[in-house]
């Protein structure tokens, strides 16, 4: 029975993972992040989103999950 509850999360997990990458566009471009700027929001400051990160967002077309 602990086997199946184990593989039964197992599956769980990766079907929430593989839904997240397909709607972040992952697998649609050659990196993970579309310059310097990108990551560091997207690591350190994706929680706060000012206007200016808005508009820096748009013009370097950086892609993703929108975070509002």
């Amino acid at each position: 029975m602990k086997r199946v509850f184990v593989l039964l999360m197992v599956v769980v997990l990766f079907s929430g993972c593989g839904a997240a990458v397909r709607e972040s566009g992952f697998y649609d471009h050659g990196t993970m992040y579309k310059n310097w700027d990108h990551m560091k929001f997207s690591i350190a400051g994706h929680k706060e989103v000012s206007p200016g990160e808005a508009k820096k967002s748009e013009v370097e077309e950086w892609w993703g999950i929108t975070v509002k």
